[in-house]
């Protein structure tokens, strides 16, 4: 009977077999779940990493509607129905702004292309181009086409309606693909707007503690974002209001023959394309200085010295002064501007167009971990706020800055 009741203290028990030693004593079924997390969560990044420039598209969109939602949800009660108010008051005036443009340049080129002018461009291009011979050689070919299409391939046609088909295709497919990107950006900005107050309980509930400064440092990342990229929204304004005054300024010294079409819709569209990094305005100003000197060279040759003058000015006063100057300082105001100038500067050269949003998003992230987490990491008692009242003690002498306040940031009892 004592035989059957001693046990072998050389066997491991099972209390002991389902712990793993190398993962400090952990019971073998967390230990598990812990790898399965970590693999997920490398799944996760990579798949938003193939899609990293929609993604911090959607972020931007989130930060810069999210004000607005704010006021909006403070009258509409049903948080979806704000959600969706708040994204078409902020999609209308793009929508409005791109018509009017579209429709100036509509009108632009028909009264461009009057049977006066077609006589003037006529008359420009013939001493280079025989154009008669061109005209009768396409109605050769048509003739050819219609009375024996079967000769398309021998008479070289075939290979130039083929290039044509495939820039077509291609250019089709390139805006189908933007306005995938864009549709998908907006979705998430539509589902942030929604159930940011639910990841920010979820956060409350699992990682974030009273004995770890996450939840600081989130905030004041949060902040940081809002400042970033709602700051760009505020430089696209300055840049449009600074546009729209140049132009019409600059308009009323321009001759009749090459004065600026609407002035004023060209500066809001230059404020619209400041959003776009590395090229921005060059995207605007740059083909109505091409529209100045053909009309001039076309009409009014004496006149060439303005268009000039509009580059000169589109380059000095609306291009540079803005992107340059305003944007840092109307961009992360609670970040250091050296720092934010280096942002806007590599983030597109490095990452591309996306550049412009995800060079600032790195630029919070790693400046608050290095202010708020890292010294924590080095001395786990000491708080946050005593960091930073040492810290701004030493540098200027002045009292600790307060925390901030947190009111855009998303209550977990917010919601409806």
């Amino acid at each position: 009977m004592a035989e059957e009741n001693h046990t072998d203290s050389s066997l491991p028990s099972e209390h002991s077999l389902r712990r793993l030693p190398f993962f400090g004593g952990m019971r073998r079924d967390r230990a598990v779940l812990w790898v399965v997390a970590i693999l997920l969560l490398l799944t996760l990044s990579f798949i938003v990493w193939q899609f990293i420039g929609t993604v911090v598209l959607g972020l931007f969109m989130y930060y810069v509607t999210r004000p607005v939602f704010r006021q909006v949800h403070k009258r509409i009660e049903r948080r979806l129905f704000a959600v969706v108010v708040t994204l078409i008051m902020v999609t209308i005036p793009v929508l409005v702004l791109v018509g009017w443009a579209l429709a100036i340049v509509i009108n632009a080129v028909s009264q461009f292309l009057d049977a006066e002018r077609q006589s003037e461009l006529t008359a420009l291009i013939e001493p280079y181009l025989d154009l008669t011979s061109v005209l009768h050689e396409s109605e050769e070919t048509l003739r050819l086409l219609i009375t024996n299409p079967g000769q398309l391939a021998d008479s070289g046609l075939g290979d130039v309606l083929s290039q044509l088909s495939d820039v077509l295709v291609a250019s089709l497919s390139t805006l189908l693909n933007v306005g995938f990107h864009a549709f998908i950006a907006l979705l998430i900005a539509f589902f942030l707007l929604k159930d940011d107050y639910r990841i920010v309980a979820w956060g409350r509930q699992t990682i974030l503690r009273d004995d770890n400064p996450l939840e600081h440092y989130f905030e004041t990342v949060d902040a940081d974002l809002k400042s970033i990229y709602f700051g760009n929204i505020l430089n696209a304004l300055a840049t449009g209001i600074l546009g729209v005054v140049t132009y019409i300024v600059l308009n009323l010294f321009a001759p009749d023959a090459v004065a600026i079409p609407e002035p004023a819709l060209v500066g809001l569209l230059v404020g619209v394309a400041s959003l776009v990094p590395v090229i921005g305005m060059k995207l605007v100003w740059v083909p109505v200085a091409v529209f100045l000197f053909a009309r001039a060279a076309l009409v009014a040759p004496e006149a060439l010295w303005f268009p000039v003058v509009f580059s000169v000015v589109s380059i000095v006063i609306v291009d540079t002064i803005p992107d340059q100057l305003l944007r840092p300082y109307v961009s992360g105001r609670s970040l250091h501007i050296g720092a934010v100038i280096l942002a806007y500067t590599f983030g597109p050269l490095l990452f591309g167009w996306y550049g412009i949003f995800l060079g600032p998003l790195i630029l919070a992230v790693v400046y608050e971990f290095s202010r708020i987490v890292f010294p924590w990491l080095v001395n786990p008692h000491r708080q946050p706020d005593e960091a930073e009242h040492d810290a701004a003690a030493d540098a200027e002498k002045l009292p600790a800055p307060t925390e901030p306040d947190g009111t855009d940031s998303p209550s977990p009892a917010e919601g409806s």
